[in-house]
């Protein structure tokens, strides 16, 4: 028998709480400086600068605009609730990842000076990881899964992603898409070693 806090439906509101929590606090924060008149603004990653370091946790949270949290908005929910299928844990784990690996190498990158806010390097990051997940050792069914959303994410977004990296359009930082993508592959990459013991666990 299982308890109602053990159902499938507990189980999946507890995992995809928490992309849909942070994606919470991004408009909630938007609101605030909006109503405080742009009070937020200097909190973001500013390259090159070690009081800005502390940028890499407030620079995801932050946007520009609405319009910018709006274009963040849906990629971060999907992506992100893709992660969260592994765990809250795992949800946690990669977006730490993808948040220190994608803010240091914005802030060594970028030209001095340059204040960067915006989710997008976590949308990058999740998508990094996504397409690294494919390659691991987990469960059939989600490297399936895996595939499907990559390709599905690359036909309908591949050219604007690709332009995010490689710097075509201006205002947007392609060392926080990059490096973002890269964290994310990181972070795939050590929750495939972690993940090798607990398919010992099973097969054995």
């Amino acid at each position: 028998m299982t308890s109602p806090a053990d159902s499938p439906r507990s189980t999946a509101l507890s995992r995809f709480a928490s992309p849909v929590i942070l994606l919470a606090l991004m408009w909630i924060i938007q609101l605030a400086d909006a109503i405080l008149r742009g009070s937020f603004s200097g909190f973001g990653l500013r390259s090159w600068d070690l009081a800005g370091l502390g940028g890499i946790v407030a620079a995801p949270l932050l946007h520009a605009s609405w319009s910018h949290l709006l274009a963040n908005s849906l990629p971060f929910l999907a992506l992100g609730c893709l992660v969260a299928v592994e765990g809250a844990r795992r949800f946690w784990t990669v977006t730490a990842v993808v948040a220190v690996i994608g803010g240091l190498g914005t802030w060594v990158f970028n030209a001095p000076g340059t204040l960067t806010v915006g989710a997008s390097g976590l949308v990058f990051g999740y998508f990094g990881y996504i397409v690294m997940r494919v390659f691991a050792p987990a469960r059939v069914a989600h490297r399936i899964l895996y595939a499907v959303v990559a390709l599905i994410v690359i036909a309908l977004y591949g050219g604007s992603m690709l332009a995010g990296v490689v710097g075509v359009s201006e205002g947007i930082s392609w060392q926080a898409h990059l490096f973002g993508a890269i964290g994310g592959g990181i972070a795939a990459l050590a929750g495939r070693r972690a993940d090798r013991p607990a398919l010992r666990d099973r097969t054995g």
